[in-house]
């Protein structure tokens, strides 16, 4: 614009931010979500519902959405990954590790923001929490220091389970990182680590098979992984079972210590609103949350024959009856 110009528009500027804001929430952005585990069942806690409305709140109200859920099947998420970009989104929103990877690596121009990530430096997913770098930003989940006070929850049952099955991931690259801190964490509790790396379901079997003749007392199921099978084969072997995602429990896993999904999802939101407004994913800082949910599911309790002690149950921020 030339300085004539510019003077003979000077009186209308101070309105340009509020339209500009128009512009930006009336416009339909498309938004797609690719998650490694499982779709949010009916009645369960959504996050990217919660991102959905989240979104809506601050303007956003012609907003399009679409979703992908590999339901822990971490082979699919490259090819989920390519139908995403067929869709065409303005910007993609990531659940866990595996998910976070297939999105940056189909596509380095689009905007990722992760709704939680295991240490997504360790992984390759960002330079450093604090100059992301690229296309990618987000919130980093604590992961591997859930799964090691996983352990801590476990020992806390009575009589304390020593011998603890590990159904680990055999693809995803947070597993290293998982069971690097599990480690210690199980040799100060007097416990030790059976770990089976699996691919899929189809694998399970296999897995418990050797655990009943290891005599393994408990489970610990990794998130990304297809959770649901675990949580039935457990219930048949009269495994007590945890992981660090509230799903788990909802699904009838016995106890949980996860992120604080609604906290999550209010970061997510943030920086989602800044990256539609005009800011560079890599001048977002990677956040991470501060509260976490202790969940226990007090029907598989009562199937398994397990009194939960009392102590773990103040502790809990809920207990599914």
């Amino acid at each position: 614009m030339r300085r004539r110009q510019l003077v003979a528009a000077a009186p209308g500027l101070a309105w340009w931010p509020a339209a500009l804001r128009a512009q930006t929430t009336e416009r339909p952005w498309r938004i797609a979500f690719l998650g490694a585990g499982a779709a949010p069942r009916q009645g369960q806690f959504s996050s990217f519902d919660a991102i959905k409305a989240g979104l809506r709140e601050r303007g956003f109200a012609a907003l399009q959405t679409e979703a992908w859920f590999a339901e822990g099947r971490i082979d699919a998420l490259p090819a989920m990954a390519q139908q995403v970009l067929v869709w065409m989104p303005d910007l993609i929103v990531t659940n866990l590790t595996p998910a976070a990877l297939a999105a940056q690596r189909a596509t380095t121009t689009i905007p990722i923001v992760m709704a939680g990530a295991g240490d997504p430096v360790a992984a390759g997913l960002v330079q450093s929490l604090a100059r992301p770098g690229a296309n990618i930003t987000g919130v980093a989940a604590l992961g591997p220091e859930l799964a090691a006070k996983c352990l801590e929850l476990i020992h806390g049952l009575r009589p304390s389970p020593r011998r603890i099955g590990v159904l680990a991931s055999a693809t995803d690259a947070f597993t290293p990182a998982m069971l690097a801190a599990m480690t210690p964490a199980a040799e100060r509790l007097g416990m030790q680590l059976l770990v089976e790396r699996v691919r899929e379901p189809a694998q399970y079997e296999a897995a418990f098979a050797a655990w009943k003749r290891q005599r393994v007392e408990a489970l610990f199921v990794q998130p990304s992984l297809s959770t649901r099978p675990a949580v039935e084969l457990a219930l048949q072997a009269g495994l007590p079972s945890a992981s660090f995602v509230r799903s788990f429990v909802e699904q009838g896993g016995l106890l949980a210590y996860a992120n604080d999904l609604a906290e999550v999802a209010r970061l997510v939101v943030d920086m989602v609103d800044r990256i539609l407004r005009g800011t560079a994913p890599a001048q977002l800082p990677v956040q991470q949350n501060t509260r976490f949910d202790l969940l226990i599911n007090q029907r598989t309790a009562r199937a398994l024959g397990l009194a939960v002690p009392s102590t773990l149950l103040l502790r809990a921020t809920e207990v599914l009856e």
